[in-house]
């Protein structure tokens, strides 16, 4: 068969078999008369091998060491494409992701452009510095997609760069709630915690709808901070969480200030004293618990609150009893 009648037959362009034989990849078997390459059913046998094994991405040169070296083994090699493979599609991965953010910031001309690409370089810097100057500049100039603000909050570990990001995450608005929701979820407890920090500071009715479904959530680290947040908004739900954690001397100083603002509904007031003093009626509250309980009944206005406060006072460890006598009188001085 000539070269032509090949190159129909096979897809592969004549000037390609050409070069497959300067290479010695494919041979003709032989020649016709008028010195034309004559290809035999072999022959071209080993062209369909070549094309099959070009088609996963072999070099010319692995595909003639596959095809002619006996001692091959094609394990080696496979695991090499596959990775290889990987890696492609995580790069084509990467760049197709930045293409949308950029598509979402709505560049009006390349100027916005390069700086939208400018400002997502700067947010995966290895400098700390680089990073939290793009997460503050990302609201003074042209916004960076909320979606890359989001993926930049989940994974920072620098407490500087991470607060200027839940900064920027605040005034993009709610744009984020749904990827910091997922957040939640995530079986990494330092995402889930990066995610309840940045909605605790999105000051939305549905970020704090957020927060109310995370006092539920099985990781006690998103309870606490969605507590905290919570009792700065006014939210109820948020009371017992509080008072384990001064129960507990975990952020125990927060979670007081949380319940003190809370109190200052009068009809929470008087149940927040309520609750607190029903902890102290349990004789297994260890001393350091009844302290933190006093301090936390300080700014709890009502006479619950005051009389569990004179009965602290003559607690039976003399830090606790003291500790209560003196809030006492700053009650009563008051």
């Amino acid at each position: 068969m000539l070269i032509g009648d090949v190159a129909r037959r096979s897809g592969v362009s004549a000037r390609m078999l050409r070069h497959y034989d300067s290479l010695g990849l494919v041979r003709p078997t032989g020649r016709t008369d008028a010195g034309y390459r004559e290809y035999s059913s072999e022959d071209i046998r080993r062209i369909f091998h070549i094309e099959s094994l070009r088609s996963l991405g072999l070099s010319l040169r692995e595909v003639r060491r596959a095809l002619d070296d006996p001692g091959f083994t094609p394990s080696e090699l496979v695991d090499d494409l596959i990775r290889q493979t990987r890696e492609r599609i995580a790069g084509e991965t990467e760049l197709l992701t930045r293409l949308r953010r950029i598509g979402a910031a709505e560049p009006a001309g390349w100027e916005d452009v390069l700086q939208i690409v400018a400002l997502l370089q700067a947010l995966g810097s290895k400098s700390a510095g680089e990073r939290q100057r793009a997460a503050l500049s990302s609201v003074e100039e042209v916004p960076v997609p909320v979606e890359a603000l989001v993926e930049a909050a989940l994974s920072e570990t620098d407490p500087n760069v991470a607060g200027a990001l839940r900064w920027a995450l605040a005034q993009s608005g709610d744009g984020g709630l749904a990827l910091l929701a997922e957040g939640l979820r995530s079986p990494v407890a330092e995402v889930r915690k990066r995610a309840v920090q940045s909605i605790a500071e999105i000051p939305s009715g549905e970020a704090t709808a957020l927060l109310q479904d995370a006092l539920a959530n099985p990781d006690i680290v998103v309870r606490r901070y969605a507590a905290l947040a919570l009792g700065v908004r006014g939210v109820a739900d948020a009371v017992p969480t509080l008072i384990d954690m001064v129960l507990e001397g975990t952020n125990d100083v927060d979670a007081a200030d949380a319940l003190s603002a809370l109190a200052g509904r009068p009809a929470l007031a008087d149940q927040i004293a309520t609750r607190l003093v029903d902890c102290l009626a349990h004789g297994t509250v260890e001393s350091s618990a009844r302290r933190r309980l006093a301090q936390a009944l300080a700014d709890i206005p009502g006479i619950t609150a005051s009389r569990a406060l004179a009965d602290l006072s003559h607690d039976e460890d003399r830090a606790v009893a003291l500790t209560a006598a003196y809030i006492l009188g700053i009650r009563n001085a008051r």
